[in-house]
């Protein structure tokens, strides 16, 4: 029997979407996992304070609205996430390595930017023109964000970050901390600090989220020396903490800079570092130069400045799977 025109071109249109549908399947499958799923772009509400507000809980700060960038992972349901902040540098090339890395794995990524908002680009030649401990608020204004989004399982969210971010993954993790700022309802579900600042001694800061931190560090690092980290750790474990320092030899600041390539270790001219200071928290949320016994500013004589840069992309590499075991096995990956 001989199909009228009509009815011909009708079935030729429907075989020509079954066969599109077909192809735009096939495509969906064959798209590499580190590449995100879905991206969403978040305005996140935050405050610019002081530490010494921040140390005191007092909100009373210029309200700021912070940017986040949530790569959802290939996968179906509830997907773990990984919270990953920037350094004095702001969101670099670097990040994008971590991100693809974990996408690949199925895990969801969440990268702050704590700078643009703020008009800001970089802090390392003048620390002073952001308080070290923003971030923090940032972080669990984030983690108020995603413990609420469908395709996000709140007890598998961790906290990642590099220097800056990395001091403020670190004390992210303390309790009075958690008590003063995190309105989320949750918590993290571990702390990874990448060669963090440790020069700075808070209040019961032994007393830390009942979580693992993990912190990876360079032996040479004259940004952020290992030194003061050893130190917090060895009271850390002292207290009973699930806490572990991995030091790698011959791993400027910034090593993981290896996994895009990077082997040259530079002088980070002209940016502050407090390597030669010993900071400690008085009561009323003063932070102290415990040399001169005075409050302490970037103008103190234990700033120095011209610390190293440079990435190794040996230990980069052996971080990277250290860090992705020990996501394997916290969140249970198949």
């Amino acid at each position: 029997m001989m199909l009228s025109y009509g009815r011909l071109a009708a079935f030729g249109a429907v075989l020509l979407s079954a066969l599109l549908f077909a192809c735009i399947e096939t495509s969906a499958q064959q798209i590499p996992k580190d590449i995100a799923a879905r991206t969403e772009i978040y305005a996140i509400p935050s405050l610019t304070i002081s530490d010494h507000q921040f140390l005191t809980g007092d909100s009373n700060g210029k309200p700021v609205t912070v940017g986040g960038e949530f790569k959802i992972a290939q996968g179906t349901g509830r997907l773990p996430v990984v919270v990953l902040m920037h350094g004095s540098s702001g969101v670099g090339a670097g990040m994008d390595g971590w991100v693809r890395h974990f996408n690949a794995m199925g895990i969801s990524t969440f990268v702050i930017d704590g700078f643009s908002g703020r008009g800001l680009t970089a802090t390392g030649p003048n620390q002073a023109l952001l308080g070290r401990l923003n971030f923090i608020v940032d972080i669990y204004h984030s983690l108020e964000i995603l413990a609420k989004h469908p395709r996000v399982d709140p007890e598998r969210i961790v906290l990642m970050g590099f220097s800056r971010g990395g001091q403020a993954t670190l004390y992210a993790s303390l309790d009075r901390f958690n008590k003063f700022w995190n309105k989320s309802g949750v918590q993290f579900a571990a702390y990874i600090p990448f060669y963090p600042d440790c020069s700075t001694s808070y209040l019961a800061d032994t007393e830390v989220a009942a979580r693992p931190i993990r912190i990876f560090h360079g032996t040479p690092d004259d940004y952020n020396p290992v030194a003061s980290c050893k130190a917090y750790v060895t009271r850390l474990q002292e207290a009973k903490r699930d806490v572990v320092l991995t030091e790698y030899p011959d791993s400027a600041h910034g090593f993981d800079a290896g996994l895009i390539g990077n082997n040259t270790v530079v002088e980070a001219t002209g940016s502050q570092t407090v390597r030669r200071c010993t900071i400690k928290e008085a009561e009323g949320g003063v932070l102290m130069n415990a040399s001169t016994q005075a409050p302490f500013s970037y103008k103190d004589v234990c700033v120095e400045l011209g610390p190293h840069v440079g990435g190794n992309p040996a230990t980069a590499l052996e971080a990277r799977k250290a860090v992705s075991d020990f996501l394997q096995a916290l969140f249970k990956l198949g």
